[in-house]
């Protein structure tokens, strides 16, 4: 148990900026008196004496205007930055190192005793004035913008906000933009590319030797000091015909 809330007030001064030393966290922070007397009623509850639970989980939301129900699972290391307004209700399960602002509500939208208010996993952000409705999960490493009322279930890693909540980012999207930068949106085109054009480099230079081999072949075979060969074999003086020649 002392382990724990030592965890607790260590990790408002990992978290918080404003926090400047041990002693100021441990007597000036009501989100955290609000989990550590959490931690008693929890206890309290589990054990069988849920009229004392409630009546200390009162007598702490007039204290630190944080309204955790005794029936409800808090991990470790969560941290509630300024505290007031923020009721978390008996189903609700928070999970570590989760971190929250103030006025935000873990209620339930069934009136009925079953499991009826949000789980909240690992490492997940929760915006001041935030509402989360109903059995829904809230997966590890999600946020959830200030101000936003969420009804449907946040994949891990995503982001929501908004009324009602929409999921603005994911996990998957980072990854394939990452997957862009890292590898260029012209890679697979480049090498097609350089493919192509050593094919037409290649067809250019053998368009260019049949051509020589035809320019070549259409010249007549000059010999022996200007004389030309005809078609017949004969050889005569440039300009002159065989038969001239004869003559």
């Amino acid at each position: 148990m002392l382990s724990t809330l030592r965890e607790d007030a260590q990790a408002i001064l990992d978290r918080d900026p404003a926090a400047k030393n041990l002693i100021e966290v441990i007597t000036a922070y009501p989100g955290l008196h609000a989990i550590w007397a959490h931690r008693i009623d929890h206890w309290l509850w589990e054990r069988g004496y849920q009229l004392t639970a409630r009546l200390l989980s009162q007598f702490v939301r007039f204290m630190t205007g944080v309204e955790i129900h005794p029936g409800a699972e808090i991990g470790r290391r969560v941290t509630i930055d300024h505290g007031m307004g923020v009721v978390i209700g008996e189903t609700a399960e928070v999970g570590d190192d989760v971190h929250m602002y103030h006025g935000v509500t873990l209620g339930g939208n069934v009136p009925k005793p079953v499991k009826r208010h949000p789980t909240v996993g690992e490492d997940v952000v929760i915006g001041a004035n935030a509402t989360i409705l109903g059995a829904i999960e809230i997966g590890d490493g999600a946020k959830v913008g200030a101000g936003a009322v969420v009804t449907k279930a946040v994949p891990p890693g995503a982001t929501a906000i908004g009324v009602p909540a929409e999921i603005v980012s994911r996990p998957d999207e980072k990854e394939d933009e990452e997957t862009v930068v890292e590898q260029g949106p012209d890679a697979d085109a480049e090498d097609t590319g350089s493919g192509t054009g050593n094919g037409d480099a290649s067809d250019d230079g053998n368009a260019i030797d049949d051509t020589a081999s035809t320019d070549a072949s259409d010249q007549p075979v000059r010999a022996n000091g200007g004389q030309k060969v005809e078609s017949d074999g004969g050889i005569g003086p440039e300009g002159e015909s065989n038969e001239s020649s004869d003559e």
